[in-house]
């Protein structure tokens, strides 16, 4: 697949000059100017290897309710959409698929309750729209021939995958599912309780080749136990995070401005402010025009549609969230070379991690860059 037409790359003297106009911002306060950034070969080689993607466009899909585990703090299981009735009607699925294609859709998140439940609906989905990602427990192995990205959710050791995922010897057999396989990406998400044991399966991951990625657990509505997060464990999650990425930086897939923005005392959306329906009214462009959250019937509701439906909104600091939230503000980032370094970063991770066939380069800014304040962003904001 072509995915790298120049037709679809974004002018971007013509978008600069769209925003200075629209948010009546001098020219002389723009510095450095994008050209001059982009006259550092380093940054102007990242910038083209990652706007070539820029054509993206996402929505996620509960592909059933059922799931053969139980974790705490699931988002799944709270609310409402877990009682939804299932649509396993291949027919109706391709339908949807080629639906989502007419109205602009080119990537798919295939998620809820756990999707290798229901193989065949993920070889439609797959056969319709080939890019796209799948989120699973790793319990069950995902068929070869479906070919998206599949990201294996990871709580901390197998010790307390048992206790709070009702699950034995868990990453052990996330391991022998998709060691060697390309396709998957380990999600080591972040509690409060497991901070210490991502050095033990970091390692151990490490040690089969695995590639894996880093997550910060965040609330679901309602969620006050044991797993959320203070301010001392998002500092402490920091540290690890950074220390892995220096120790196995061929396995691992992240950056360390990955890990200032998801780590922040401020979430996400303070941070960076949310472009998913949920949270953004407009429908006149990016995500708030696009993106849909549907359930297990095909329905969807405008007034839930995010990335993980059910999370307190306060405490976002999704890695599935940043991947549309941050990578979208890149006026905000063209301040300084570090700056704007640390966001290409960040894309660069996101595109690695997300899309299939995409390898990460290595990091063009290894400090620890705070993000940019918030900018009247009404063009980028997507």
């Amino acid at each position: 697949m072509n995915i790298s037409k120049k037709s679809r790359q974004p002018d971007i003297e013509a978008l600069f000059i769209s925003v200075r106009a629209n948010l009546n911002i001098k020219p002389q306060s723009l510095r450095p100017k994008f050209s001059d950034l982009l006259a550092d070969p380093a940054i102007r080689e990242r910038w083209e290897k990652v706007r070539r993607y820029f054509f993206l466009r996402e929505s996620t899909y509960d592909m059933t309710n059922r799931c053969n585990i139980r974790c705490d703090g699931c988002y799944y299981y709270e609310g409402d959409k877990q009682f939804t009735e299932e649509n396993l009607n291949p027919d109706d699925w391709r339908g949807l698929m080629r639906a989502e294609k007419d109205r602009g859709i080119t990537y798919v998140v295939l998620a809820g309750a756990e999707p290798s439940l229901v193989p065949d609906l993920l070889g439609v989905c797959y056969d319709e729209m080939p890019l796209g990602c799948i989120a699973t427990n790793g319990f069950k192995k995902i068929p070869e021939s479906v070919g998206y990205k599949i990201h294996i959710s990871v709580w901390g050791n197998d010790l307390t995958s048992e206790r709070t995922r009702r699950a034995k010897n868990l990453l052990k057999k996330q391991i022998e599912n998709y060691r060697g396989d390309s396709r998957a990406v380990f999600v080591y998400t972040y509690t409060r309780e497991n901070i210490h044991e991502a050095d033990e399966v970091a390692a151990e991951l490490a040690a089969h080749d695995c590639r894996l990625t880093f997550n910060v657990f965040s609330s679901p509505v309602g969620y006050e136990g044991s797993l959320r997060h203070h301010a001392a464990s998002l500092a402490q999650t920091r540290d690890s995070m950074i220390a892995l990425l220096r120790r196995y930086p061929k396995h691992v897939l992240f950056s360390c401005y990955n890990a200032v923005a998801h780590t922040s005392l401020q979430g996400l959306h303070d941070l960076y402010s949310c472009s998913y329906p949920r949270c953004n009214p407009s429908q006149d462009i990016g995500l708030g025009r696009s993106f849909r959250q549907y359930r297990t019937d095909l329905s969807w509701d405008r007034s839930a549609a995010c990335c993980v439906p059910d999370t307190d909104c306060d405490d976002c600091r999704h890695y599935a969230a940043g991947s549309a939230i941050v990578t979208a503000r890149l006026f905000r980032h063209v301040i300084t070379p570090d700056t704007f370094k640390s966001w290409l970063d960040y894309v660069d991770t996101y595109l690695a991690v997300w899309v299939t066939g995409y390898e990460k380069s290595e990091n063009l800014c290894d400090t620890v860059v705070d993000p940019p304040p918030p900018a009247r962003e009404s063009l980028m904001g997507v």
